[in-house]
Parts: structure tokens; C-alpha cells; sequence
């Protein structure tokens, strides 16, 4: 069940208090940010066949922080430079709402010839790990490490075909594991209204157990009021009261007019935890 991109950032705005950043998995009245934390529950739920091949446990929720960081930034700034007269002026003022920085196409279009080398670099990165044969980046199956590297082509394919043609040309063993990749495909997919999300959540109770964290760095516990906001871009404050947490997971307690009493999850890798 999905709900489209321009839905999905209100809905999200409603459930996490203003967190307009997507994705978010909504189950009931418990609110998942980020991909990180989406795929931990859906591992949790669902672990077989698993995301995190043995061996490669902590590889894979690693490669994150690469493919949605340095390689997804030079991607972007290729796309948006590329398509710089094609970009409405109401999204460039969104974009620069959220972000809080301008957000500058002609700067993006002027630096497409850095961006197109940086592309190369991290694909270089994927043709390597390929480099003994595998069929795919970590195990004998697809995994995260595969769903992280294989966003930022899918990404430059589908806005700039041409673009990616002409750059994964001299990447044989990238090409055909994108089509393996491309094989996988996205499942079974039907659409959910924005009011139809909220009051799933005003109907449901958060499941989230209370859970704390001995080791904590800072002594946080359960109870304690806390700010969350990333540490990149869309810097929105969502605060709340600490349920669960964990050295790679917060979750915290926060009430919305509409949806009633929900619980927000959010990663640590990426995202600030504040005093509130």
C-alpha cells in the first residue's frame, strides 16, 4: 500500500510533526522514518528471505551512509544540473524550504562535468565488488547492499537514460547486474489517501515496548523528553518522549490534533538526539 510522493511528504508533516521527509512506513500508530529504520522493521517482520546476508551484516547498513550521502548528492546535482530549465519554480522554493540552503540549478548545471566524474568513481566502486563474478554485491542473493547501490542508477536512468547509457557503458558486470536488479521489480503496489493514513493511526495504538538503552552514551532513558532532527538537510525538529532506543534506533512518543498518540522511529546513524 503506497501513497504518492506530494501525499506522502503530508502525511508525514501530520504523523511526525513535521518530518517531511520520505520515505515513511506507517504501521497503525507507529510511524517509521528514514529507510534505515523502515528496513530493520521490515527484517524484523518478514526475516526471511533476509536483507543482511551473513557476513555482511553491518556492510550492508553501512553502504547507507555511502549511496544516500556522497554517491545519491552527486547523482542529484547531475540530474537537477542536466534538467536545470525543466525544474518548476514552486519545487526549487520547496526544495529550498526544506533544505534550508538555495537551492541552485545553475550551480548544479555548472558543475555537471565534476558530478559525472564523481558518478563514475562510486560506480567504479560497484563494478569492483562484481569484479569475481558474483551475481550480486554481498552473498549468493540480493540484498541491502545490492537495494543501497542500486538506487542512484535507477535514479540516473529513469530522469536521464541517455546520461546513463553513455556513463555505465564501460561497466559491463554493472550493466548486467542492474538487470538482475531491474528484474527484482517493486511488487504489488495500491494507492492509500493521506486522510485514509491518518486515521488508521486515530484508530490504532502504538505497539512500540518500552525499551531502554543501559549503554546509552548520554543516559538517555525512556520518559526523557528529546528534539530529533537529521543531521544533513530538512533540519525540522520532531519532539516527543523517549519509549525506545537503542545505538541505531530512537522511538519516541509525541501526540498529533488528528492521529491521536503515535510513536516516530527514527535511526541514529545520521540523526541528531536533542535535549528537549
Amino acid at each position: 500500500m503506497g501513497i504518492g510522493a506530494d501525499l506522502a511528504d503530508h502525511a508525514a508533516s501530520r504523523l511526525d510533526a513535521d518530518d517531511r521527509r520520505t520515505p515513511v512506513l506507517q504501521i497503525g500508530a507507529d510511524i517509521y522514518c528514514d529507510t534505515q529504520v523502515i528496513l530493520r522493521e521490515l527484517e524484523r517482520r518478514f526475516p526471511e528471505p533476509t536483507l543482511f546476508p551473513k557476513g555482511y551484516e553491518g556492510v550492508a547498513s553501512a553502504t547507507a551512509m555511502w549511496t544516500d550521502r556522497t554517491f545519491f548528492q552527486s547523482t542529484v546535482n547531475l540530474v537537477f544540473g542536466s534538467l536545470a530549465d525543466k525544474v518548476p519554480p514552486d519545487f526549487i522554493a520547496d526544495r529550498e524550504k526544506l533544505r534550508g540552503a538555495k537551492f541552485d540549478v545553475a550551480a548544479m548545471a555548472s558543475a555537471i562535468p565534476q558530478m559525472r566524474d564523481q558518478f563514475r568513481a562510486h560506480v567504479q566502486w560497484i563494478e569492483a565488488q562484481l569484479g569475481d563474478g558474483r551475481n550480486w554485491m554481498c552473498g549468493d542473493r540480493a540484498s541491502l547492499c545490492d537495494i543501497n547501490a542500486y538506487m542512484n542508477i535507477w535514479y540516473l536512468r529513469q530522469s536521464l537514460p541517455g546520461e546513463a547509457d553513455r556513463l555505465l557503458a564501460e561497466f559491463a558486470r554493472t550493466r548486467t547486474w542492474e538487470t538482475r536488479m531491474r528484474a527484482v521489480g517493486h511488487g504489488h503496489r495500491s494507492e492509500m489517501s493521506t486522510a485514509a493514513a491518518l486515521d488508521i493511526a486515530a484508530g490504532a495504538t502504538p505497539r512500540t515496548a518500552v525499551l531502554p538503552d543501559p549503554n546509552d552514551s548520554n543516559g538517555r532513558k525512556p520518559g526523557d523528553r528529546v528534539e530529533v532532527m537529521p543531521d544533513d538537510y530538512g533540519r525540522i525538529k520532531v519532539s516527543g518522549e523517549i519509549v525506545a532506543l537503542s545505538s541505531h534506533h530512537i522511538a519516541i512518543r509525541r501526540h498529533d490534533p488528528h492521529a491521536g498518540e503515535v510513536v516516530v522511529h527514527f535511526p541514529r546513524a545520521g540523526f541528531l538526539v536533542l535535549s528537549a
